[in-house]
């Protein structure tokens, strides 16, 4: 990555969270117990989820509690198989809290949470790495933006379930892809190809945008230059990126929502990128 900060996010935060606190509140009791895309869980245990997020980060990142350390972990499946077991004890508790308490702890940890990335140093490393683009030490301005697509991701699950938009919009919806995109060049590390090949991810609508990866001596790199000339240029509405890199949706899923032109099983390989912990 370049010595700048790539993707500014601190100042969204209190942004999302007023809006899911204001969307949150206004949900009927059917509504908490809509299906969303995210298989497993319901409107409420997504809202749990972000709680979670909230209570874990301060704890660990403020406090410097960790709880729970993972044992026997190996391998990028063994920790998502960890994340995944304390997911779902998690959202198991909470079954028993109302939905007005969630709102309102959501509330309170939201506030304590962006006060505490604003204490972070931007290029100190942060307490995890971001695992998903292949790091294994990253800065903090990364581990924050990273923690902001969380945000984001999980609010707009909730919203596309109940039928409720409000967060695809530039000002939100760019920096959330923006910051998924640095899982592009991971998504490549064992595909060959000659020095300069350039494939190209095009996200539709004013409010998306397109980044490259180039194929360097030593590897992928990420490129948000517009004016490259790709082997391969992948084609992808809003709606449909944001489900497909979260792997709510597979990429056979897709085939008819998106539009490959050039080297087809580059296009087909870009489809694979995932950029949550899955």
């Amino acid at each position: 990555m370049n010595n700048k900060i790539e993707v500014e996010t601190l100042h969204l935060f209190p942004v999302l969270d007023s809006m899911l606190i204001e969307l949150l509140g206004s949900l009927t009791k059917e509504e908490w117990n809509a299906q969303t895309v995210a298989r497993l869980w319901k409107v409420k245990d997504v809202a749990s989820h972000l709680l979670d997020g909230n209570l874990r980060a301060l704890s660990i990142s403020r406090d410097g509690y960790f709880g729970e350390k993972p044992e026997n972990v190996n391998s990028y499946e063994d920790l998502v198989t960890f994340l995944n077991q304390l997911n779902l004890s998690w959202t198991n508790a909470t079954k028993r809290l109302s939905p007005q308490v969630l709102i309102r702890l959501l509330e309170i940890t939201g506030k304590e949470y962006s006060a505490h990335l604003q204490t972070l140093g931007p290029f100190d490393s942060a307490v995890f790495s971001v695992a998903w683009a292949g790091q294994e030490v990253s800065p903090n301005w990364f581990h924050i933006a990273r923690e902001y697509t969380e945000k984001f991701l999980h609010q707009q699950q909730i919203r596309d379930a109940v039928g409720k938009p409000g967060i695809m919009i530039k000002e939100l919806y760019y920096p959330f892809l923006d910051t998924f995109m640095y899982a592009f060049p991971h998504t490549f590390r064992d595909v060959q190809a000659e020095t300069g090949t350039i494939v190209s991810l095009k996200v539709s609508t004013d409010i998306g945008g397109q980044w490259s990866i180039v194929k360097m001596g030593n590897g992928w790199e990420l490129n948000k230059n517009t004016d490259l000339n790709p082997r391969t240029q992948v084609t992808i509405d809003p709606d449909t990126a944001w489900k497909l890199f979260s792997k709510s949706w597979r990429p056979e899923q897709v085939s008819g929502k998106v539009e490959i032109e050039g080297d087809r099983l580059l296009g087909e390989q870009a489809l694979k990128m995932v950029a949550v912990m899955a």
